[in-house]
């Protein structure tokens, strides 16, 4: 029966959504007892270098990844990881300079609609306008900001565009890398997993899991032959919810992390 996990495989740094740079999030990562690592920054590979520098110095393995957001029917904001893929490759690359851009143009719409600055980041993301929201209201807690201005209903909500959960799954395979769904329950109500043909392994282990939940994926997984990775989602020491690794539990089952874990 597996212990505690070892493995935290995803976390942001300051190229997205995180509030530390990819070398801290290593260190933090290492120190916190993390032996197998991976910074999966949204729409952005720019860390990844940084990371795998730092892990050197560290004796941590760190996985090349990224965090594509991508759209399925009604599902907005279904969220894909991409695992040991070639963070070099043009075609990626390319890619991602075009999520990216449909992410500002998002971004800077609702930041319009907010009557707020635009965020100066090069992936800009909700955090970023929920950061200013803060200071002009500070009464309210993220997940209330999230849920008045910046999620579908809400009235300063805009949508994405591109790319659907089929291409984000294409762009992955085609740079080597491993497609896996990130922590399904935070995307949908009921995760279907038939939905998204060429899906390589789902995020089972995910800290706003149930043990319920967990053993519901992580049996469908298995019955469909798919691995089973987990992470604790570190954005940084202050986040509301996400600010410590290892921050999951594996309710007495055995992951399964194919290539990633050898």
């Amino acid at each position: 029966m597996p212990g505690d996990p070892t493995f935290d495989l995803q976390s942001h740094s300051t190229h997205s959504d995180g509030a530390l740079a990819p070398a801290e999030v290593v260190k933090r990562a290492a120190d916190a007892g993390v032996k197998l690592f991976a910074l999966t920054d949204h729409d952005t590979v720019a860390g990844v270098p940084e990371a795998l520098a730092a892990a050197r110095v560290k004796n941590i393995d760190v996985v090349p990844a990224v965090e594509l957001s991508s759209v399925h029917a009604d599902a907005e904001d279904l969220h894909l990881l991409g695992y040991d893929l070639d963070h070099t490759d043009s075609t990626l690359l390319d890619a991602l300079e075009d999520f990216r851009a449909d992410r500002i143009r998002r971004i800077a719409e609702m930041a319009e609609r907010l009557e707020i600055e635009v965020p100066d980041h090069p992936s800009p993301g909700r955090p970023h306008l929920a950061d200013q929201l803060q200071r002009r209201h500070p009464d309210m807690t993220r997940d209330e900001l999230f849920a008045a201005y910046l999620t579908p209903g809400a009235p300063t909500y805009v949508r994405r565009t591109r790319p659907t959960v089929a291409q984000a799954i294409e762009i992955v395979h085609a740079a080597g890398g491993l497609a896996v769904w990130a922590h399904p329950y935070w995307d949908v109500a009921e995760p279907r997993l038939d939905d998204f043909p060429g899906l390589d392994g789902v995020e089972v282990f995910y800290p706003s899991h149930s043990e319920e939940q967990t053993r519901a994926l992580y049996a469908a997984a298995r019955e469909r032959g798919l691995l089973t990775t987990g992470s604790a989602d570190f954005h940084g020491p202050a986040h509301e919810h996400f600010n410590r690794f290892l921050a999951f539990r594996l309710y007495g089952l055995e992951p399964d992390l194919g290539r990633l874990g050898q």
